[in-house]
C-alpha cells in the first residue's frame, strides 16, 4: 500500500510503501503569503495535461494533477521546472513533469497525502 508525505521544510515528496520511503523526489511549494496547508488529505482526482493538450503547450500544471481532497489545492506538474525547490506556488504542490508521472505508477485515487512543515 502506497502513501505520500510531504514535508514543507525540505520541499520534498516522499512516496511510502507499507509505511517506508520507497521513492524521493523534489517540490515546489506555496508562497509566505499563499502558504501549502498542512494536514492529511486524499487524492481525489486525476486530470492528464490539465487545461492543455497532448503535444501543445503546457499549462502551468504541466502534464498531470492530482485533485487533493482540499478543494483547489493538489500535486502537478509545471511548465516552470526552475521553480522547483522553491517557495512559488499558490499552495499546490509542483513537481517536474518525469516525477508527478513517475509517481502516477504508484498512487491513485483515495491514496493518502499528509502535509507537514
Amino acid at each position: 500500500m502506497y502513501s505520500i508525505k510531504i514535508r514543507l521544510s525540505k520541499r520534498r515528496l516522499y512516496l511510502l510503501k507499507n509505511g517506508k520511503v520507497y521513492k524521493s523526489y523534489p517540490v515546489g511549494v506555496g508562497k509566505v503569503a499563499t502558504k501549502t496547508p498542512e494536514g492529511t488529505y486524499r487524492i481525489v482526482n486525476r486530470v492528464p495535461y490539465p487545461y492543455s493538450r497532448p503535444g501543445g503547450k503546457l499549462s502551468p500544471f504541466g502534464t498531470l494533477w492530482f485533485g487533493l481532497s482540499r478543494p483547489h489545492y493538489g500535486i502537478h506538474g509545471t511548465n516552470r521546472p526552475s521553480s522547483i525547490g522553491k517557495r512559488v506556488s499558490r499552495g499546490c504542490i509542483r513537481m517536474y513533469n518525469q516525477d508527478v508521472e513517475d509517481l502516477d505508477r504508484y498512487v491513485g485515487i483515495g491514496t493518502t497525502v499528509v502535509i507537514k512543515n
